[in-house]
């Protein structure tokens, strides 16, 4: 898999956001499914040009969800997802995603 293909998206909430702050930065980024710590520390890597530390990786089970249509209530989940942590070395930052 290339480098761009295991990297989806990063998770922007206020959670991950206090995670970027201190002197050791956290960055959570959505992942492909078939994707493992290796290969995901190193797009991190390729793709912001930073040097990782730690990688946790964790499957996020779906979630009910329900709509109501005019006749009827259907029922059916959002589906999972695979969320990766990515912990980087001090001093290291990745500019993309601080809003700077």
């Amino acid at each position: 898999m290339d480098a761009n293909q295991i990297i989806i998206e990063p998770v922007l909430t206020e959670k991950t956001n206090d995670m970027r702050t201190g002197s050791v930065k956290k960055y959570v980024f959505k992942v492909d499914p078939r994707a493992n710590k290796i290969q995901i520390r190193d797009a991190v890597e390729k793709i912001f040009n930073v040097k990782t530390t730690k990688c946790s990786v964790v499957t996020v089970k779906a979630k009910p969800r329900t709509t109501r249509t005019k006749t009827k209530w259907i029922r059916g989940e959002k589906g999972s997802w695979k969320k990766a942590i990515v912990t980087l070395s001090e001093g290291d930052k990745i500019n993309e995603l601080e809003g700077a």
